[in-house]
């Protein structure tokens, strides 16, 4: 009898464990619980003071780039804009944010030309030299002035990814550069579920 109850609260907690919600199937890395990048204080390019609790109740994408940006940044940013027209409707459920490693030249106005114009629902975030190093370090994301033939024409390199928030404010994703629209509309899509 007693291998029998046994058996019997074994078969239970096998039942109860396959009711349980499985975890989402992320095609990018998966950062949930992550106990980093929780939040940050920039500001817009309209000038209003932002930070992550400004846009809860939409998944949130945060890109480090900068305007004068040879390549990456620009790719990245159309790749963003053909996620958006991907998600149809839903796009108004997810707020990119495009964040400088620049503000040495990305300006308020540099920004509010540059962000919109790949989608008029992007928006550019900036901070002091301070500010910008704080919201990197907390976020892990590295970057690097690099020299070039003038003191204003210098590149910087940086981390390429992007970050994914939920709903409720919580990291979820790092979008790794490059890899095409299906599985970041997918994993968008999981999100916004």
């Amino acid at each position: 009898m007693t291998c029998l109850r046994t058996w019997l609260a074994v078969l239970a907690l096998a039942l109860l464990a396959a009711c349980g919600k499985a975890p989402p199937d992320f095609r990018n890395t998966d950062l949930t619980g992550a106990d980093y990048a929780a939040n940050f204080a920039l500001t817009d390019y309209n000038g209003r003071a932002r930070t992550l609790a400004d846009f809860k109740g939409k998944v949130v994408v945060v890109f480090f780039g900068y305007t004068q940006c040879p390549d990456v940044c620009p790719t990245t940013m159309v790749e963003m804009a053909n996620v958006m027209k991907q998600l149809g409707p839903q796009a108004d459920q997810v707020q990119v944010l495009f964040v400088t490693l620049d503000p040495e030249r990305d300006k308020p106005q540099m920004l509010a030309q540059y962000v919109p114009t790949f989608d008029r629902r992007f928006l550019g975030l900036y901070g002091d030299l301070a500010a910008t190093a704080k919201v990197a370090r907390d976020f892990k994301v590295f970057y690097r002035k690099v020299p070039g033939s003038t003191p204003d024409s210098y590149t910087i390199d940086h981390t390429a990814g992007s970050y994914v928030f939920d709903r409720s404010g919580h990291l979820r994703l790092f979008l790794r550069h490059g890899q095409g629209l299906e599985p970041i509309v997918h994993d968008l899509k999981l999100l916004l579920s």
